[in-house]
């Protein structure tokens, strides 16, 4: 089998994209509430329906509340129908002279929920490129597809093994390197320029020293509340739309 997605709206999203070989497996006595699903299957004529047994299904996908109802690419690798899979170089390559982009580098998140949940800010706020580490992070994996409802099928990913030379690729691009912290500066006196790459760090220790000295500036959210700081999905958002704003 290959990769799978379960979750109602992560699955409407999949079926889209879905690409020649995939199936719809769908539990026996799941009631009419799927059927919709069933049915944007059989439009496609990409996608076959197989019926499973509850026990089947729960065996399938053991551990997970997919609640009757699961998608399998059948094996089709990532880019070939589903995640957009590119490296930094191969996206700067596309970029023309003077082309604005805003690029979205996680620094060490290893909450997939968090990663969803990032993934569907990054989709509504149009961000070209999220870059994640290949080790010590969160990947996009069937739980984050699930989380971030659809949206990892729609925002180009470039998985890399080291993060600062990523970043100095942008760099030597005309990107300007921003990262978030508590102490920096006001983000809403920020002016981000046409060319942007964010770093959000982990919840627990922020983005990494490494990390922190290759940025031309760091920012923050101004805060009123009583609490040390925002969840990182949250302040991601939070970022992203501030750009958005600007531009």
């Amino acid at each position: 089998m290959g990769e799978k997605i379960y979750g109602k709206h992560a699955i409407e999203e999949g079926i889209k994209l879905a690409p020649m070989g995939s199936t719809l497996y769908v539990s026996r006595g799941v009631g009419k509430s799927y059927s919709d699903l069933e049915r944007l299957a059989m439009l496609t004529g990409k996608i076959a329906i197989k019926k499973l047994s509850p026990q089947e299904m729960d065996r399938m996908m053991p551990g997970v509340e997919h609640r009757g109802v699961v998608l399998d690419f059948g094996g089709a690798r990532r880019g070939g129908g589903r995640l957009i899979v590119t490296t930094v170089s191969e996206f700067l390559s596309k970029l023309e002279e003077g082309q604005g982009a805003l690029v979205l580098l996680l620094d060490e998140i290893t909450d997939p929920h968090n990663l969803g949940a990032i993934l569907r800010s990054a989709d509504q706020f149009g961000v070209d490129l999220v870059v994640v580490p290949e080790r010590r992070s969160a990947q996009a994996n069937e739980t984050v597809t699930k989380i971030s409802s659809g949206a990892a099928q729609y925002v180009p990913m470039a998985v890399v093994t080291n993060l600062s030379r990523e970043v100095k690729e942008l760099k030597a691009a005309g990107f300007w390197i921003y990262g978030a912290d508590m102490s920096g500066t006001n983000s809403y006196e920020t002016k981000f320029p046409q060319r942007t790459a964010i770093i959000m760090g982990s919840e627990g220790s922020g983005i990494r020293e490494l990390s922190r000295k290759l940025c031309d500036e760091i920012v923050s959210i101004p805060m009123r509340g009583h609490i040390d700081s925002l969840n990182v999905s949250v302040a991601t958002g939070i970022l992203l739309y501030e750009f958005r704003r600007q531009h």
